[in-house]
């Protein structure tokens, strides 16, 4: 007998932006509530006490983060007469109304009640219970299970999710090492308010891959970085402009490009430029809690003036001349070109206006202008869950 309960609610999935839901598939016992040292059973409301911190910080990842949450749980037994359901769901129900007075809501309660020997499909770390989830509607790639045992860390691999498991951090390093999972393990911690922490930081990630004909890209970026970059387009200074947008932003940028260098620089900076305006706009996500706006900066000689609104509507108003053919080994006509294209792919107005006599000032004050507007723009409280905009939707 496997139990679901609770209705499903729409996954938030807007068909024109390719958003995807995600997913915190949580654990009950050791996760939520602490398990009893010799039965592992909480069979009474005396054995029901919750894990520490969990309100507090889970309430805040359900309030301002876009993750549905599903519980995952083995119940061994329940129903037979070693766990008869009568003495199971006082305590459930109590759990369940306790989080909810707290605002932590879940989407979905699946429970299995099989023990280890049956080998039941529906049993974790196996993913009967979870069929519904592997649809073009959820971001696996962007999920976590969230649990206590090594089962929980396999059920993420099996899901393709990212797995956090609640153990002390030697403890746990050497379970997931031992069992060949270091890799499916995102954060070991036995701390709940580490867990928010680093799903607040994470919540604001993005892979995008393009490939065509004439370029093969891979764009990764996170935007509560600490600026690190590593960037190779096989244009030098191209690499130098796009090394200012993640430095000076404070956002992460791994950025691999192999284009038809050959034929000319136009596929190459173009398609780059469109990758980067799409990973910033998946990792805005529904952008709630974001500043939407920024600007900004001289650079010696030159004044470069960047105006952006992540507000989901592109336009480019440019106003800079460059009296070169290239900089470096990058042609000034792609310049405006570039801006172009990454409005158009981020969904942002630019208004970018430089002056100034030294040609290389002049660039790299725009891309660094352009990245600061960025660091003012993507900046988020962690306290407001609020839409930048009384249209309701960006």
């Amino acid at each position: 007998m496997l139990i679901a309960l609770h209705q499903f609610r729409a996954a938030k999935y807007d068909r024109t932006m390719q958003t995807k839901q995600k997913i915190l598939f949580i654990d009950r016992d050791g996760t939520l509530i602490l398990e009893p040292p010799v039965d592992f059973q909480v069979d009474s409301l005396e054995k029901l006490a919750f894990y520490p911190g969990v309100f507090q910080n889970l309430s805040r990842v359900a309030t301002h983060l876009s993750y549905q949450l599903v519980m995952v749980t083995n119940q061994d037994g329940l129903g037979t007469a070693s766990f008869p359901e009568e003495t199971f769901w006082p305590a459930q129900n109590k759990m369940m109304q306790a989080l909810e007075g707290e605002g932590i809501r879940f989407d979905a309660v699946h429970i299995d009640p099989t023990m280890p020997a049956d080998n039941a499909p529906t049993r974790k770390p196996r993913t009967g219970m979870l069929t519904q989830y592997f649809g073009e509607t959820y971001d696996l790639s962007g999920s976590f299970v969230i649990g206590d045992r090594l089962t929980d860390v396999e059920l993420a691999k099996n899901l393709g999710c990212k797995a956090i498991l609640l153990k002390p951090v030697d403890e746990g390093t050497d379970m997931v090492a031992g069992a060949g999972f270091a890799d499916v393990c995102a954060l070991i911690t036995p701390h709940w308010s580490e867990v928010a922490a680093f799903l607040f930081r994470s919540d604001r990630t993005a892979v995008v891959e393009r490939n065509t004909a004439e370029t093969r890209i891979r764009v990764e970026i996170d935007l509560d970085g600490t600026g690190k970059c590593d960037i190779h387009t096989g244009l030098s200074f191209f690499d130098h402009m796009l090394e200012q947008i993640g430095r000076h932003s404070g956002c992460n940028l791994t950025i691999r490009v192999d284009g038809d260098l050959h034929v000319d620089e136009h596929h190459t900076i173009e398609d780059t430029a469109l990758a980067l305006g799409e990973a910033f706009r998946k990792a805005l996500g529904d952008k709630r809690g974001i500043e939407r706006y920024g600007f900004a900066l001289p650079m010696d000689d030159c004044l470069a003036s960047v105006a952006l609104d992540f507000g989901g509507r592109p336009w480019l108003v440019w106003e800079a001349d460059f009296k070169r053919e290239k900089v470096g080994d990058m042609p000034t006509e792609m310049f405006l070109h570039f801006f172009k294209s990454f409005s158009d792919a981020s969904l942002s107005n630019l208004n970018i206006k430089a002056e100034g006599a030294n040609e290389h000032h002049k660039i790299e004050g725009i891309f660094k202008a352009l990245a600061r507007a960025i660091k003012m723009a993507i900046r988020k409280d962690p306290m407001s869950n609020q839409l930048p905009s009384t249209k309701g939707v960006l």
